[in-house]
């Protein structure tokens, strides 16, 4: 990693690009980071890198962080995103086989899977974003396990294609196989024989998107 200075002077040399023709200072960096003069001055002087105060500076100015502290080119950290697929992941969310769950929410992380790996779990690599969640209940198997992780992807809602999806009824998310009656009814029906299906109206049941993966719990 490049020292203190460096990274200070690489910072005047975006501020630059906006101040034509004027020298930039130290106190024009502390300014940029939200950092006080006197503050910024000590921390210079003991090499102390505000690390977070600089990551909100890169967000801001769609930096690379890999630029500014390791000296890495662009086209370094797109060859080697290039290798992983982006999963937004609800640690926390359970989608019921069986009984009830949550909506989905802005609690997520992002996680990086293996372009490969993912190629293989889904079968080919789908051009929208994929929503990972786990599945609660029995009602599923033994297709999907309790506890396993499903892979959604959103940008497939036509019930009218065989597979399995999850739905957002009143009482919660579902996993399950969606077929529309003709009497206008929608069934939300199961892998295991012992559970019978749920009938509903169709404004009780939105299609959030089809399960196209999934990984069991070890």
């Amino acid at each position: 990693m490049i020292d203190f200075q460096e990274i200070i002077e690489r910072i005047k040399d975006i501020i630059s690009t906006k101040k034509i023709g004027s020298r930039v200072y130290d106190k024009d960096v502390a300014a940029e980071l939200g950092i006080a003069q006197a503050t910024f001055a000590t921390m210079k002087k003991r090499g102390s890198i505000p690390y977070r105060e600089i990551m909100e500076f890169c967000a801001r100015k769609k930096i690379s962080i890999n630029w500014l502290f390791f000296d890495q080119p662009a086209e370094m950290l797109i060859e080697e995103t290039s290798k992983f697929f982006r999963v937004r992941y609800f640690a926390d969310l359970r989608a019921s086989a069986g009984g009830g769950a949550e909506v989905f929410d802005e609690n997520y992380e992002y996680i990086d899977v293996d372009r490969t790996l993912m190629e293989n779990l889904l079968g080919t690599l789908p051009t929208g974003e994929i929503e990972a969640i786990h599945v609660e209940g029995e009602s599923m198997e033994p297709t999907l396990p309790d506890g396993s992780i499903v892979f959604v992807d959103r940008e497939q809602r036509d019930p009218a294609k065989d597979g399995i999806f999850v739905a957002s009824t009143s009482n919660g998310l579902f996993i399950k196989r969606i077929r529309r009656r003709a009497d206008g009814m929608v069934e939300l029906i199961s892998d295991n024989p012992l559970y019978t299906p749920e009938i509903l109206p169709p404004d009780e049941v939105r299609v959030v998107g089809k399960v196209v993966g999934s990984v069991e719990r070890l």
